[in-house]
């Protein structure tokens, strides 16, 4: 692979571009590896690796996006991240494939176009539940951090300019001493066409800071989650009952927690990959293809007293300011992990443009031309945060997690990734200790050489790629913390490569969760 690159390529390192909206974590962390910022007076134009920016970019910067260049954002998420775009699609799923399949969307009306549907609704369930009050939360569409959020009961305080959506309040959540909390996690989606979906082990509860009261719907502290609204409260800073201080855990202390109260955390988990899978593929079918390109995504997902997973919402850019140290010791990690994901993901390219040329077709995308089978495709299962198991054929699970390539060859991932395949799940935080500062390349003015990511980053680690023209293509099942949830068997792999069969995979999405519901249910037999 490094027959045409210039002399002197190894010395050089990786750029990054950046925009007033990039995040400074994301900056401090490329810089943290050994990455060096654009400059534009330095450099030419093209001569970057990497463009990571809050906003989305236009579909001709995706059409002109070069071989060793990569895009944070994907064309056609924002289906997905808009509030009411996200209740059509998914409410079109529902109609498609039946309500039981979406139940985790709480009853959505898209004002002012449901307004009718809404006020009938609202008057039917009032009249059957006789003195009982019923609770709505109307949402703008396209608002975030909590802004412009109302809950109510009487039909009377309901006022909304805007597009904006009311939804049920849920109004028995799942409580932590006493406090609402929802879940934040991190999902990246690193490609459509062939559907491919990463989430992340680690991630952010958030709490809210006054006590969960339904006499009180005025009060944003105790009914929103949203940390920007609760930094500002007088209890942030008090130790609240089993909280703390503050308005967030990390993940692995939320399910510590509940392992603590006897939960069944590992089915809980499967519920919200499935919530994630069923939530992608509403609009997998209509992304446009755009190579070089990822999404990082944030689902907001709330726990109720019964164990449900609802989904809230889809958060694009999810906020990566470092506000609390648990903020720290996840938003740093995943940044990490997300360049290793990424190393990854091209590496998988690079080689099925290998396979490709060695098959006479040069330069064919990988995700549009690939017609192979995948046999040794690793079946992730949908693992509590930090397991790694495995899915045999038809979907159950194994012993062992699988990797890409066989022992007696060459890795196929980053030496990195593969030292911590074997992680178990978290019982404790992570360690709060910043991370050493690597060893940086000094800067060059000069142009930087055009090749990949992974090509700097196998120099960079010393690897070899696993490279054979008669191998297929087949996502890597982790990367750090990043852990494949689609697709998770052979079915779903077939179903997603030439087109995408949502019909198929939802067949096999029921199908494996009937069969970890039913070993949920021997587990807990076999305790009692």
């Amino acid at each position: 692979m490094a027959e045409d690159e210039p002399p002197g390529a190894s010395l050089k390192p990786l750029v990054f571009r950046v925009d007033e909206t990039t995040p400074e974590v994301v900056q401090s962390v490329l810089l943290e590896r050994g990455w060096s910022k654009f400059d534009q007076q330095e450099r030419n134009m093209e001569d970057w690796n990497l463009y990571w920016r809050t906003s989305s970019f236009r579909m001709a910067e995706h059409v002109n996006v070069k071989p060793w260049q990569c895009l944070n954002h994907h064309p056609g998420t924002t289906r997905l991240t808009r509030k009411d775009l996200l209740a059509k699609h998914l409410q079109h799923m529902e109609r498609l494939y039946g309500a039981p399949l979406y139940e985790f969307l709480p009853p959505t009306f898209v004002m002012p176009h449901d307004y009718s549907k809404f006020v009938a609704e609202y008057f039917k369930e009032k009249q059957a539940l006789d003195a009982k009050l019923s609770y709505w939360i109307c949402k703008p569409a396209e608002l975030s951090r909590g802004r412009g959020i109302i809950i109510f009961s009487d039909i009377k305080n309901l006022i909304f300019a805007d597009t904006c959506i009311i939804q049920k309040y849920i109004c028995n959540p799942l409580l932590v001493g006493r406090y609402k909390c929802d879940l934040r996690v991190y999902v990246c989606v690193t490609g459509f066409k062939p559907l491919t979906i990463y989430i992340y082990q680690e991630g952010l509860v958030r709490f809210a800071t006054e006590k969960f009261d339904l006499g009180n719907l005025q009060n944003s502290y105790a009914h929103l989650t949203n940390s920007s609204i609760n930094r500002s409260g007088a209890s942030y800073e008090k130790i609240k009952e089993v909280v703390g201080s503050g308005c967030k855990w990390t993940l692995s202390r939320f399910f510590s927690y509940l392992r603590s109260w006897d939960v069944d955390d590992l089915l809980l988990w499967q519920k919200i990959n499935r919530v994630v899978i069923l939530t992608v593929l509403a609009i997998a079918p209509s992304v446009p293809f755009a190579a070089n390109c990822f999404e990082l995504l944030g689902f907001d997902i709330l726990i109720d007293d019964n164990l449900k997973p609802w989904l809230l919402e889809v958060n694009y850019s999810p906020g990566l300011s470092l506000d609390c140290s648990a903020d720290v010791s996840v938003k740093r990690r995943l940044i990490h992990d997300t360049i290793e994901l990424m190393h990854l993901h091209s590496l998988r390219n690079e080689r099925k443009e290998s396979c490709s040329a060695a098959n006479g077709s040069p330069g064919v995308s990988l995700a549009r031309k690939d017609r192979g089978r995948g046999r040794d495709l690793p079946h992730e299962s949908f693992s509590q945060p930090g397991s790694r198991r495995a899915f045999s054929k038809d979907g159950t699970p194994g012993e062992k997690g699988v990797t890409a390539c066989p022992e007696n060859q060459h890795t196929c991932q980053p030496q990195a990734v593969l030292s911590r395949q074997e992680v178990r799940p978290p019982t404790r935080e992570p360690p709060k200790a910043k991370p050493k500062a690597r060893a940086r390349h000094p800067a060059l003015k000069t142009l930087i050489p055009r090749v990949s990511l992974i090509q700097a980053r196998g120099r960079e680690k010393g690897l070899s790629v696993c490279v054979q023209p008669d191998s297929s293509w087949v996502p890597g099942p982790q990367a750090g913390n990043f852990v494949l949830i689609f697709p998770f068997n052979e079915a779903t792999f077939g179903a997603s490569r030439n087109g995408l069969n949502v019909r198929r995979i939802i067949q096999e999405l029921q199908k494996l969760t009937h069969k970890q519901c039913s070993q949920a249910a021997e587990e807990k037999t076999k305790r009692k």
